[in-house]
């Protein structure tokens, strides 16, 4: 009988100190869960504190949407600290297209190290740089989360054919690398510099660009393929701005849309012997001519060194740097 009894006594006892190290677990526990919910309402509430919206008051001196309810990214018109807490839940990965091809390629140290401190900051980006001189590609240190990748492609001598091949490529990047694991794609020219916050404002399904050479001209002065003939013929009295072919982007069923519909119009061209008065960048206006861009960027995602700013210019965010064609392009 005392055998049994202290049997009983020694099993009570392992089941109170199993019991109390269930307790000490299962508190633990809690109290990290508690923690953790505190912490995550503590930075919600930081991201929702903000400057109070007003639907009166704001800039008056441009335009922030167009006829078709697209967005007009100004300087002054988003919260980017908001946008920022916004996207960043999401886990973004946003891949950039740059071509640095022949003489090009002394552009691409600038344009990465600057995208470097204003592109995207804070979130995944893939850099794919197109170019016929591998070996020459820069050594530039990227932050975590940040990567490049090098795309050999073939020379040309005529800089019309690597500015018509880029539709191409960007196209077959997509369908064969980034499908998948990238949500957005931005295709930028590479002899250009970032001056400023270029982030999560810009995104959206179809993003152009406006050019900021023409913004403040009639349509009739834009340099529109006027030519009844040519796919990327957009007739007088039409078109809505002159939008640039050296920055562009958004989701990437949209760019790879447009990329692959370019591609076919400008083939198309090809076989009857025309070529559009700007290659791309004609097909380009044309495709969004008929397809209206969810969000227009200002002519401060693509200003021009050489050009003093206009008054409503509060920031040059991106910029093609000055440089003598002559000496870059192949003819």
């Amino acid at each position: 009988m005392p055998l049994i009894n202290g049997k009983a006594v020694t099993a009570v006892l392992l089941i109170a100190l199993l019991l109390v190290i269930l307790y000490c677990y299962v508190s633990q526990s809690y109290r990290v869960v508690l923690s953790f919910q505190e912490k995550s309402k503590a930075t919600e509430d930081d991201t929702l504190r903000y400057k109070q919206p007003s639907i009166v008051q704001g800039r008056t001196d441009v335009v922030a949407v167009t006829p078709w309810l697209a967005p007009v990214v100004w300087e002054g018109t988003f919260d980017s600290g908001l946008l920022d807490s916004i996207y960043r839940p999401k886990n973004i990965t946003v891949a950039a297209t740059v071509f640095a091809v022949g003489k090009y390629i002394m552009f691409l140290k600038d344009f990465l190290e600057t995208a470097e401190k204003y592109f995207f900051v804070g979130f995944r980006v893939h850099v794919y740089v197109f170019t016929d001189r591998p070996n020459e590609v820069p050594q530039v240190k990227m932050a975590a989360g940040r990567q490049l990748t090098v795309m050999p492609v073939p020379s040309s001598n005529r800089w019309q054919e690597i500015s018509a091949r880029r539709m191409e490529l960007i196209q077959t990047l997509i369908e064969k690398k980034l499908r998948n694991h990238t949500d957005y794609i931005f295709c930028l020219d590479v002899d250009s510099k970032f001056h400023g916050r270029w982030g999560t404002e810009s995104l959206g399904g179809l993003v152009a660009v406006i050019h900021p050479g023409y913004y403040r001209n009639e349509r009739s002065k834009f340099p529109y393929e006027r030519r009844p003939a040519s796919r990327a013929y957009v007739a007088p009295g039409e078109g809505d701005f002159y939008y640039c072919g050296g920055a562009f982007g958004g989701l990437l069923q949209e760019v790879h849309l447009l990329a692959k519909t370019c591609r076919q119009n400008f083939e198309a061209d090809a076989k009857v012997g025309i070529e559009a008065a700007w290659q791309e960048e004609s097909h380009l206006n044309r495709y969004m001519w008929i397809n209206k861009p969810s969000k227009v960027l200002s002519p401060e995602y693509l200003w021009q060194d050489f050009k003093s700013k206009n008054p409503e210019i509060q920031i040059i965010r991106f910029s093609g740097v000055v440089k003598n064609y002559a000496d870059i392009r192949p003819n």
